[in-house]
């Protein structure tokens, strides 16, 4: 069995669509919660810009809460949440 380690880093650099196919970014990193021992979210970098328009990310990533990942392969798969966080920002505007 791998270790804890090898499968966090087995994360890093997949690409991350949305459940609809949209690129939303490629994960850079991972939070973790130590008292609890499990992935709480992916630092995603390299976002998709027109999905984060208007978003002011001052060359930073997104952080995914691991709650909206739907699936891990080779790619990572998360819930359309992201999107509509990006689409109702866009239009507080």
């Amino acid at each position: 069995m791998e270790s804890a380690t090898q499968e966090i880093n087995k994360l890093i650099g997949r690409e991350v669509y949305s459940k609809n196919g949209i690129f939303v970014g490629e994960v850079d990193d991972v939070q973790i919660s130590i008292d609890n021992e499990s992935i709480t979210g992916l630092a995603v970098s390299s976002v998709n810009l027109e999905l984060f328009k208007g978003w002011d990310l001052n060359g930073k990533g997104i952080l995914v809460p691991y709650r909206g990942v739907r699936s891990v392969g080779d790619i990572v798969r998360v819930n359309d949440i992201v999107e509509r966080v990006a689409a109702k920002d866009q239009t507080d505007e």
